[in-house]
């Protein structure tokens, strides 16, 4: 059954995208979608930026065991600790099209996505018709650099989650309202691809320690599922949730990432209404696996 509404107030608000959060350091980082910026905030709203990278849409932020920070987007970018940027590992031949998310497992296996296709020039088209064949694909990054597919035949991935074991992976299918999951092996391949939830619109996602997970739906709502699909808790937004991040000191603070979505053809406009917002909420069942 569903159970009331969450209370939610503002961290940060007037800014031209927000996606992708990650609790690191006793802060909150996230990519500043329009801008180069990687911003940080503490839970007072004090906010700075980290780090700049590239400008744009679709990039998500990790970081390897040593603490150096890695970006996504046209290549799977690190910072290192002097300031200058190097290519990590090239993924073109897996795709040559934007990296958007990537997850970092308890074994320091990075697995990223892509969407597979140009999103400026035909996201427009595949929304109007989805009969087009998916082309998302999963990589895996293992720590000796060695990068391969792992999946593939994905209706525009986004958002994933590893469970605490690393046996489990889950991603958000955006095109079909689905969650699928997908298990681990030990050396990091993907196998038994199954619909671990659908119903919902499924972005950036978090998984809590319950074994539920968070995300978005159409109705500008964030909500707490569960495998199968019920809904275990919901909250109701003014805008589109786009992201969340289970973070602070017991990993028991909700952080949304919410912004007023106009349409797939209109991020130009998203980004100059600066209608981006940050939003928390108090949860009772804490934050769990990766990231």
């Amino acid at each position: 059954m569903t159970r009331a509404t969450l209370e939610t107030h503002v961290l940060l608000d007037g800014l031209a995208m927000v996606e992708s959060p990650r609790w690191h350091d006793g802060r909150l980082w996230f990519p500043h979608w329009g801008t180069p910026d990687i911003i940080s905030v503490d839970l007072d709203g004090n906010a700075r930026v980290m780090a700049r990278d590239r400008s744009g849409l679709g990039h998500s932020i990790g970081w390897l065991s040593d603490g150096r920070l890695l970006v996504t987007g046209e290549r799977l970018s690190r910072h290192e600790p002097d300031g200058s940027v190097a290519v990590h590992v090239d993924l073109a031949r897996i795709s040559k099209h934007l990296w958007s998310e990537m997850t970092i497992d308890g074994r320091g296996n990075i697995y990223v996505n892509s969407i597979g296709f140009d999103f400026s020039a035909e996201m427009a088209d595949r929304v109007r018709d989805p009969s087009k064949p998916p082309a998302g694909v999963i990589a895996l990054v293992t720590p000796d650099g060695t990068a391969r597919k792992v999946a593939d035949g994905i209706a525009f991935p986004n958002g994933m989650v590893i469970t605490p074991d690393n046996r489990t992976l889950i991603v958000s299918e955006s095109f079909t309202g689905k969650l699928l999951a997908f298990d681990v092996a030990d050396d990091g391949t993907l196998s038994r691809r199954r619909v671990w939830a659908e119903g919902v619109a499924p972005d950036g996602i978090c998984l809590d320690a319950d074994g539920a997970i968070w995300t978005g739906t159409r109705n500008n709502e964030c909500v707490r599922v569960a495998e199968g699909g019920e809904i275990l808790d919901r909250i109701q937004l003014d805008r589109s949730c786009f992201a969340t991040m289970l973070g602070g000191p017991e990993r028991r603070t909700l952080f949304m990432m919410a912004n007023q979505f106009l349409g797939v053809d209109r991020f130009d406009e998203m980004l100059a209404k600066r209608s981006g917002q940050v939003l928390v909420a108090q949860v009772r069942t804490p934050g769990a696996g990766w990231p």
